[in-house]
């Protein structure tokens, strides 16, 4: 299966990847001439034969589109900040099941360390989006916002808002969900601690429902991946 790289743009029927991209293929993956891959400009994909390889350029010829798979669904995911390992994990699983925006949060109850270092890791889970965006062939990379609270993000967002709660009054999330499609979903998902009872009140004055996953409790990245799956089943 070829490779899809992301690229700046598409100049009527060519491309051009510079900077880090282009070492990586060019003296990483020894490029050559002649060779295909699939290229994205972040709105469509086409088929693109190299034509020049030098140390920091890589030129294509673009051949034919590439169908899009990407779905109609738009889902922006609040996650709270946890550590870092499983934060990523979640980052990169998160991109593979679509998610069209991520707002880090800064929960009453994450890591106070971790927020401090929180804004040094932008840069790398930038790259870990497009790593991930580029393995699982999306068009798109999802846009990462900047650190916000909970309360600043629930007032911000559109759309089908849903919060995970460990409440024991939650309703699982398929009660919630609503049966006619809809174009836009929110996910909010708290730290390790849960959210506080200000959060959940901000959450649903803003409009989000309660839902839970079963009567387990589960890792961050865990819920990430059963609730993404989950609206993209049931909304997608």
């Amino acid at each position: 299966m070829r490779r899809r790289f992301f690229v700046e743009q598409f100049v009527q029927n060519s491309a051009a990847m510079t900077g880090d991209a282009a070492h990586h293929l060019g003296r990483v993956l020894r490029a050559e001439p002649g060779q295909l891959f699939e290229l994205s400009d972040g709105k469509t994909a086409w088929l693109g034969r190299i034509e020049l390889v030098q140390k920091e350029r890589i030129e294509f010829a673009l051949l034919e589109p590439i169908a899009s798979r990407e779905s109609a669904l738009e889902t922006t995911l609040l996650l709270s900040i946890v550590k870092f390992d499983s934060l990523e994990w979640a980052l990169e699983k998160a991109t593979e099941l679509g998610v069209h925006t991520i707002v880090p949060l800064a929960a009453a109850r994450s890591e106070k360390a971790l927020l401090h270092a929180a804004g040094k890791r932008s840069e790398r889970w930038k790259r870990i989006l497009l790593e991930a965006s580029q393995q699982s062939r999306r068009v798109r990379i999802p846009e990462l916002k900047t650190v916000q609270t909970p309360e600043q993000a629930f007032a911000q967002v559109a759309g089908c808002k849903i919060i995970l709660s460990e409440k024991t009054d939650a309703r699982p999330l398929r009660a919630v969900l609503p049966e006619n499609a809809v174009i836009e979903a929110v996910l909010a998902i708290g730290p390790e601690g849960g959210w506080t009872d200000e959060e959940l009140a901000a959450a649903e004055a803003a409009g989000f429902r309660q839902a839970s996953l079963g009567s387990l409790i589960l890792r961050t990245e865990t819920a990430v991946i059963s609730a993404l799956a989950n609206l993209n089943y049931a909304l997608g």
